[in-house]
């Protein structure tokens, strides 16, 4: 049996739309499914905790990065494969893992059956599939969670344009501060860091290729950090981060290890596949092949 997870509002509606249209093809080729709508922020994630993994062969999200988060947190510990149909805004798990934006080509997808194994980030208790961001992206992320205009965009499929907008409304407020980090036990030290980007995957934030050599099964930690530039040399840079070419600016450092600890000067805020998970200090750790995927 298939279970579907669909977040009726991802995509200003597009989910519910989408299941319809999954859901009649699932009848006409015989496929034996269940369906379950969430109804707020990680109600996934108590809905695929405790299924019985010999009944259930794949737990499919309809939904965008957030909805991904919320299911991957619920069956982490379990043998049963992940899929995913994209209904987001963003839709960063998808395009990082190649699966098809059209959702009954990403449903023959998972129907194939062919299954392969992902590395899954941790942060404490909690886990993400593509990046953890730590500073000024996390306050983006925050903002962009809250924002009425993302909802207003996604009426027209450019959901993924509130990114950019937020990010020049931050850029002129936000303060960049020093850390220290600590990777695979050695200590670095940077000044005036605007973010610290850890990813499993190369892309967050609808599309900002910000690790473009994270790989989700080499069992590392990819690591950005954007330290020791100006607000308009920022500002120029950040175009750049969509095709993945801002790593060669001088105030970009890229590290890879299998533990990151960030320890910051004052308190900065951490997100997770755009989920806010907390302040710094933090640890974030890889376990890899942890996660089946369709």
């Amino acid at each position: 049996m298939y279970i579907f997870i669909v977040n009726p509002i991802s995509g200003n509606g597009r989910g519910h739309i989408i299941w319809k249209e999954i859901e009649t093809v699932l009848q006409k080729k015989n496929v034996e499914y269940d369906v379950i709508f969430t109804r707020y922020r990680g109600h996934a994630t108590d809905c695929v905790i405790g299924l019985d993994e010999r009944k259930v062969t794949a737990v499919v999200a309809i939904g965008g990065d957030g909805t991904v988060h919320d299911v991957v947190n619920g069956i982490r510990n379990l043998p049963i494969a992940f899929g995913i149909i994209p209904a987001g805004s963003g839709n960063d798990y998808a395009r990082a893992m190649g699966v098809p934006k059209h959702h009954l080509l990403a449903l023959d997808r998972i129907l194939s059956g062919i299954k392969k194994q992902m590395d899954i980030l941790f942060v404490g208790e909690k886990c993400c599939t593509t990046v953890v961001g730590i500073g000024f992206d996390g306050k983006v992320a925050q903002l962009a969670n809250q924002s009425k205009l993302k909802k207003i965009l996604n009426r027209f499929n450019l959901g993924k344009l509130i990114y950019g907008i937020i990010v020049l409304q931050v850029l002129f407020q936000y303060r960049p501060t020093s850390v220290t980090m600590m990777i695979d036990g050695k200590s670095v030290q940077f000044s005036n860091v605007w973010l610290i980007a850890i990813a499993n995957l190369p892309y967050y934030g609808g599309g900002m290729n910000i690790c473009p050599e994270a790989l989700s099964d080499d069992g590392y930690l990819d690591v950005c950090i954007v330290h020791n530039i100006s607000k308009i040399k920022l500002l120029q840079v950040f175009p750049k981060v969509f095709k993945g070419k801002h790593i060669h600016h001088s105030a970009i450092t890229l590290m890879k290890g299998k533990s990151v600890t960030v320890t910051s000067e004052s308190p900065v805020i951490i997100h997770g596949d755009g989920e806010i998970i907390g302040e710094t200090p933090v640890e974030v750790t890889i376990q890899k092949s942890m996660l089946h995927i369709v």
